[in-house]
């Protein structure tokens, strides 16, 4: 979420998609976007590079992708919420007060917000 001047709500959602790896793994991130057909990669710092995706078409077939091979583990809890942020964008929830707090609430439980049980 990020400030914008030309909303009403002068807030406006951008969906991020990342894979980061060490640049020794160059070649794997390399052919993880050659298979999507979409992504870019980009240097992050000395050690690091990473897979973005932020147009929103190429983050729904994201979404049938995983719903296909779903991810395990701890971060499978971060993508279901990640899509339900992609539902409520596609439904226009974003566009109002209302769905922008409740993307807002969503985004802070994720990752390092995520409560551990």
């Amino acid at each position: 979420i990020k400030a914008s001047k030309t909303t009403s709500l002068k807030k406006a959602v951008q969906l991020k998609f990342k894979i980061c790896q060490h640049k020794r793994d160059e070649q794997l991130l390399i052919n993880i976007v050659d298979f999507l057909g979409f992504g870019r990669i980009y240097k992050v710092n000395e050690a690091g590079i990473e897979i973005l995706v932020t147009k929103f078409t190429d983050i729904i077939n994201l979404l049938a992708l995983f719903k296909e091979y779903p991810l395990q583990g701890a971060k499978s809890k971060d993508w279901l919420d990640f899509c339900t942020i992609v539902e409520l964008m596609q439904n226009k929830a974003h566009l109002s007060a209302s769905g922008l707090d409740q993307i807002c609430k969503i985004k802070a439980g994720m990752n390092t917000g995520r409560e551990l049980l």
